[in-house]
């Protein structure tokens, strides 16, 4: 069975410096009928675990460490036996919201995750967080973003631990220069293309977005 993408959405709240916000995520899950990876497990472990099945799950993704991203991700490690992987750099925002649990295993840039036959590669984006990632499957062409690049521009960087220079690069050098026929599947909203995006790059930089 050839590998696909599913998505679901799960809903909840944001918290950081203070404030939250009400929130809906994206959650994709890439694989086949045997086995898949989790990516972003948000808010809702058991609607996670429902959409896998009794698939075999082979890893749970984590894009960056925001409460948002991350909140269910030990719930969904422990029904389902699968590790909880994170870049290091964020290993401060996870702390926040789970200080005494910590991943599994830590993501680098360049890694290669492999799920149905297919590779998803870890590409180090920072800027929106320190360990911001997102996950390039050139066989489904596809872009798993996280929240570094949404449809109509970069992730957010006006909070702890973000810098808008840094996102602006990341996704200059990392991101734009993947095909344009690239499918970029976002943390929230709607999905986009590496064509759609492209062209807006110095606007973006110009009204400091």
């Amino acid at each position: 069975m050839a590998a696909r993408i599913e998505h679901l959405v799960t809903s909840g709240t944001f918290t950081l410096d203070g404030g939250t916000w009400d929130v809906d995520n994206n959650v994709w899950i890439v694989g086949d009928d045997s086995e898949a990876i989790v990516v972003d497990a948000a808010h809702d472990a058991d609607a996670i675990a429902e959409a896998v099945g009794d698939r075999r799950l082979i890893a749970i993704v984590c894009t960056h460490a925001h409460n948002d991203h991350i909140d269910a991700a030990p719930e969904l490690a422990a029904r389902t036996g699968a590790p909880v992987l994170l870049h290091p750099d964020d290993l401060p925002l996870w702390k926040q919201t789970h200080p005494d649990r910590a991943p599994d295993a830590e993501l680098t840039d360049g890694q290669g995750l492999a799920v149905a036959g297919v590779e998803l590669t870890v590409l180090h984006t920072p800027g929106h967080a320190p360990g911001a990632v997102c996950l390039y499957a050139p066989a489904l062409a596809a872009l798993f973003s996280g929240d570094t690049l949404f449809a109509g521009g970069p992730g957010a960087t006006g909070r702890s631990y973000s810098h808008f220079p840094t996102i602006v690069e990341s996704i200059r050098d990392r991101l734009l220069t993947l095909p344009t026929g690239t499918v970029v599947h976002t943390g929230h909203g709607d999905t986009t293309s590496i064509a759609a995006e492209a062209p807006h790059l110095q606007e973006w930089i110009d009204r400091g977005f």
